[in-house]
């Protein structure tokens, strides 16, 4: 979850909200997070993971436990090749 705040920061405003981000945070509504500010976060994750994340995927990566669930899949897929 650390990880993710580093990632996240340059795309808030709500310090306050990142300063208590824990896994029911929403991007949108808690961060005030915009869609196109999302998909470079999406980036940002693919490129610090090592990743690859699908457009289903990405759609469900509202919220901080659904990013770190998706990044945990994506990691364990890449290990399994």
């Amino acid at each position: 979850m650390e990880q993710l705040k580093v990632l996240i920061a340059p795309y808030t405003e709500e310090q306050l909200a990142l300063a208590e981000l824990e896994e029911n945070t929403d991007f949108i509504t808690d961060l005030k997070i915009n869609s196109a500010n999302l998909v470079d976060i999406v980036l940002d994750v693919e490129e610090k993971f090592g990743i690859v994340i699908d457009n289903d995927s990405m759609a469900r990566m509202l919220t901080v436990k659904a990013t770190i669930e998706i990044i945990g899949i994506k990691l364990a897929e890449n290990a399994g090749k």
